[in-house]
């Protein structure tokens, strides 16, 4: 992939990336209003998990990709060794989101209590709530290859496997219908997939989970909402970056500059998620 393929430009072209599914209501809609634009350019993407993706990067299978990491300096070694130098943009702040079972009573969770459920200290519902049922917490991930995982294991230094009721299914998807349909699991999720309340699988989602509220302190807890990614107070916040290989100005390159560019981030404002090169401006409403 490093020899320009005839007659592709910056807008022009037919290439394959790999996006981790954690953002594919997004980029569905970046690549279709891309491709809208630029009817000679063709995008085919596939939605996958972190490690997966990855892969598909460093098998030199596709020369984009989406995920909520940079790469590693083992792998700038091993690219830069096969002369490709890696392009990373960030394109936007993204969050993961916890939620429940619409009947859960506990909306409310701190930053310490889902630690400790994670390294398997806190087991049932009556160890956060005294009021809560003595059920198990089913903790559901996306995948056991995806981000969100990687994201918890390095943010409370976890190690070895997760408590035997932590598993994954997946999807981001599957998430959602299994706490829709369990009362006692817990999910873990990108907030993508529940952000913008125009969409219609983000509202339909919506309507099935309730979203939990979490903090460092009990009287200081908020929701993954816009505002709170873009001013830090949520907790469970992330990047997300579009990585390169190109060794050109192609197609790969192309799409990267519209997602950074005021379109691209235009949509990701309206996807509830916040623009990585767009200031994001936060209104405060005093009651009075």
């Amino acid at each position: 992939m490093g020899v320009q393929p005839l007659n592709e430009t910056p807008t022009r072209g037919n290439i394959a990336i790999s996006v981790d599914e954690s953002f594919q209501l997004l980029y569905d809609t970046q690549i279709h209003t891309f491709e809208s634009l630029y009817e000679n350019a063709t995008i085919r993407v596939t939605y996958k998990p972190e490690i997966d993706v990855i892969s598909d990067f460093m098998n030199d299978s596709v020369r984009t990709i989406v995920l909520t990491r940079e790469l590693t300096p083992q792998e700038k070694e091993y690219l830069t060794s096969q002369k490709f130098i890696p392009r990373t943009t960030k394109v936007a702040y993204d969050a993961l989101a916890i939620v429940v079972h619409p009947e859960n009573p506990d909306t409310n969770l701190l930053v310490d209590q889902f630690a400790a459920i994670l390294k398997g200290e806190i087991t049932t519902w009556n160890q956060l709530s005294k009021d809560a049922t003595g059920k198990t917490i089913n903790v559901v991930f996306d995948h056991n290859k995806s981000g969100n995982v990687r994201y918890f294991r390095e943010k409370f230094s976890l190690t070895g496997k997760l408590p035997e009721n932590c598993f994954a299914v997946n999807s981001n998807a599957e998430v959602i219908r299994y706490v829709s349909n369990n009362r006692n699991a817990l999910g873990i999720l990108s907030v993508n997939w529940i952000s913008d309340t125009r969409d219609s699988i983000s509202e339909r989602f919506l309507q099935s989970i309730r979203v939990v509220s979490v903090g460092d302190d009990p009287d200081n807890t908020c929701k993954p909402y816009q505002g709170y990614i873009a001013e830090g107070s949520y907790p469970f916040t992330r990047e997300v970056y579009m990585i390169g290989r190109e060794t050109f100005a192609g197609l790969g390159s192309g799409f990267t500059s519209f997602v950074a560019g005021d379109q691209g981030q235009r949509i990701v404002l309206k996807a509830r998620l916040v623009p990585a090169t767009m200031p994001l401006r936060l209104i405060e409403i005093h009651k009075d």
